[in-house]
């Protein structure tokens, strides 16, 4: 069964067409990315995707039911959301912030136990933040506070990771080592993920399949090789690009 389906799905915000009847598929291992200019309504979509923003239209199914009709805190189990941008309301420690992921698993009233604090510190290590886990996270600079939330989606385990700019802050190292990191997620745990990017090249870099948003309610998608065409993405740029093979696969830069 596929894990999340979208059907005649027509998307808008503030009277701006992000999308018309798309129909789209997510399967458990596919690594998927949006792109578009700025104003296309990438992260409208994404929100859309993750129940959090109302279609127009169209149909919204995550393994087999209705989007729209599962509880929070089950369709959280198995979405799961890293925003382009965070805002800590509160002040919390970087673990009490990943320990935040576990809530959908926990029941009503129920403290985080030795397995969630486990989980929670792995996930610390993972992005390499296990030596800050009593640091606060005003104290944290942007690269870290973005890496917290990824650890933070980690430790939330979900089949379906949304992720907003999740290169926005890094540095080089870090932007290529965490995208490698939700990429093998997907691969290894039969997970999908779908990636909103501005960087074409570390999107190929972590993507196989791309849904492209022109901006005026068309879209296309498929595989590397059928749409990230020159034709196509100057279109989606309205800017001249060219295409150069590198040692990792093909590189684009703009004129």
């Amino acid at each position: 069964m596929s894990l999340l389906v979208a059907q005649g799905l027509t998307v808008s915000i503030a009277g701006i067409p992000v999308c018309h009847a798309l129909d789209l598929v997510i399967e458990a291992g596919e690594r998927w990315c949006l792109l578009g200019r700025n104003g296309a309504g990438k992260t409208t979509l994404l929100h859309t995707l993750a129940g959090l923003h109302r279609p127009d239209s169209g149909s919204l199914s995550l393994a087999g039911e209705d989007l729209s009709g599962i509880a929070n805190k089950t369709r959280a189990r198995q979405i799961g959301l890293l925003p382009q941008d965070h805002t800590d309301a509160f002040p919390a420690t970087a673990l009490e912030t990943v320990l935040t992921g576990r809530h959908p698993w926990l029941g009503a009233l129920q403290w985080e136990g030795t397995d969630d604090y486990r989980i929670a510190r792995n996930a610390l290590a993972t992005v390499d933040l296990a030596d800050m886990e009593a640091r606060s996270v005003d104290t944290l600079s942007g690269g870290e506070r973005r890496r917290l939330g990824i650890a933070t989606l980690l430790a939330q385990d979900p089949q379906l990771l949304l992720l907003d700019e999740p290169a926005n802050h890094l540095d080089i190292h870090q932007q290529v080592r965490m995208l490698d990191l939700v990429r093998q997620q997907a691969v290894s745990d039969s997970k999908a993920l779908c990636v909103v990017m501005h960087d074409l090249n570390l999107a190929t870099r972590c993507c196989d399949r791309f849904l492209l948003l022109f901006g005026d309610g068309e879209s296309a998608q498929g595989d590397a090789t059928a749409v990230l065409t020159r034709e196509n993405l100057q279109r989606l740029y309205q800017h001249p690009l060219h295409r150069i093979e590198g040692p990792t696969g093909t590189v684009w830069i703009p004129e």
